[in-house]
């Protein structure tokens, strides 16, 4: 008798019958990966370690009531919710009422301060960003050849751009050593570009995973990509991971993209769209040529209906005597200048006759003479007043003069230097002195202490007085 067989259903539901009556209600530490915040307000979520992980879902009411606000991608947190099983996967799932945080995790602290540090080096400075081409010929993609994301991607291509060449650098996109592999795929890009190589050369360089949690993605939170990516010369969009999934590889692109496809779709114009506008410009063009055709002929028929096409011969006449009337105006002109010069030149020589000269200079001569006998009278007077003004500063000179005072029996007595004695300190023992006298000077010696005036000898008599010794 054959085995009797459980269905796939019955064999899930069982599971969840042992699964909620055996453990129920059960406290979980971990962290956050994979966080999905749908539009009904549910929020579907991963739970993991260091060893395993955990599919958990909060609904809408337990995500407004129990802390589902604090969710995030790496946070640490502890939660309070039902185990079950999820007959339609056949998954094991945390039904999630309750959410405390337990801080960040150790995968989302080391993102936060690879950030924080590369943002201080200027790598995701926007003015190191490089624009898109508009029209790239040649796309290099870095991804995985067996990922979804590569075939997304193609199918935009084919889509949109099958003229576009694209040339895959194919890479790991997980593990270890992945991180290696991607950015040596964006540095030959970039050299290859660089040494015009037709073989390998780009427009622009799509960096490409699919979707996954934090610990999936982190090949692209690696320094060695961010830093690639930072340096290559060839624009780089990052499309990696879904539009909530943020690397450090995209901070550093030139471009990112919420996803592979996005990318596709950014990189490469679509040719309908193109053809579209080619003919836009093409119709734009014959406009404007028609217009200056239409232009060209109107001022031909102008010029064709026009005064000088109806009488040349008339239009000529015209312009004959137009320059007739020049010439006569110009005939009179010269006459009239000729007319006014003999005139000046007549009169300038009427004033060159003899007679005319000789009155002339006679006049002058006799200007001269009045001239010079006012100067020498202004010259005696001055000199006059100029020896008077002398005699008197003679006179006082010979009053108020050392001669004068010389002269009434005073001397002067003067030191070496020549410089008048004011007092007889200034002439100790020894000193050569010269006294003037009226009539011419005799030198001396001191040869003794100064002798008292009459004043002080007899308020303090001196037993013995020094002398001048003459010679």
């Amino acid at each position: 008798m054959p085995p009797r067989a459980l269905t796939v259903s019955a064999l899930t539901a069982a599971l969840r019958s042992l699964v909620e009556a055996e453990i129920g209600v059960v406290w979980v530490e971990g962290e956050v990966s994979n966080l999905r915040r749908q539009a009904s307000g549910h929020v579907y979520f991963t739970l993991k370690d260091e060893g395993a992980q955990i599919a958990c879902v909060m609904f809408r009411m337990a995500a407004l009531t129990g802390g589902g606000r604090i969710l995030a991608d790496g946070a640490r947190i502890q939660l309070q919710g039902e185990l079950s099983v999820y007959e339609a996967r056949g998954q094991l799932q945390l039904i999630v009422r309750l959410v405390q945080p337990r801080g960040l995790g150790a995968l989302q602290a080391r993102f936060e301060a690879l950030k924080a540090k590369l943002a201080a080096e200027g790598l995701f400075d926007p003015a190191r960003k490089v624009p898109l081409p508009a029209l790239p010929t040649r796309i290099g993609l870095v991804t995985s050849p067996t990922g979804a994301a590569l075939q997304d991607m193609l199918q935009v291509f084919e889509r949109r751009a099958p003229y576009v060449r694209l040339l895959v650098h194919p890479v790991r996109v997980q593990g270890e050593g992945a991180a290696a592999e991607i950015a040596r795929a964006i540095q030959d890009f970039d050299r290859w570009a660089q040494a015009g190589s037709g073989r390998g050369r780009v427009d622009v360089i799509i960096v490409a995973r699919g979707g996954g949690s934090l610990e999936d993605l982190w090949e692209f939170n690696e320094e060695v990509v961010a830093r690639a990516v930072a340096a290559c010369r060839v624009p780089i969009v990052s499309a990696v991971g879904h539009e909530i999934d943020f690397t450090i590889c995209d901070f550093a692109a030139d471009v990112r993209a919420p996803t592979p496809s996005a990318a596709a779709e950014q990189v490469a114009p679509e040719a309908a769209g193109l053809r579209l506008r080619l003919a836009e410009r093409r119709e734009r063009l014959q406009r404007r040529l028609r217009s200056w055709v239409e232009e060209a002929r109107a001022r031909l028929e102008f010029l064709r209906r026009g005064e000088l096409a109806r009488g040349p011969r008339r239009r000529l006449g015209e312009e004959r005597q137009r320059l007739d009337l020049l010439a006569e105006s110009l005939q009179r002109s010269v006459r009239a200048g000729l007319e006014g010069r003999r005139a000046a030149l007549g009169a300038r020589a009427a004033l060159l006759q003899p007679q005319t000269l000789r009155a002339a200079t006679a006049a002058a001569r006799l200007s001269v003479a009045h001239l010079r006998q006012r100067l020498e009278a202004a010259l005696r007077r001055r000199l006059e007043a100029e020896r008077a003004r002398l005699s008197r500063v003679q006179s006082l000179l010979r009053v108020l003069g050392p001669q004068a005072t010389l002269e009434r029996g005073y001397s002067i007595t003067l030191d070496p230097a020549g410089q008048p004695l004011t007092s007889v300190a200034q002439a100790p023992t020894g000193t050569r002195l010269r006294t003037r006298l009226a009539d011419g000077e005799v030198e001396s010696e001191v040869i003794g202490p100064p002798a008292p005036t009459p004043a002080a000898a007899r308020d303090n008599p001196a037993p013995d007085a020094g002398g001048i010794r003459q010679s």
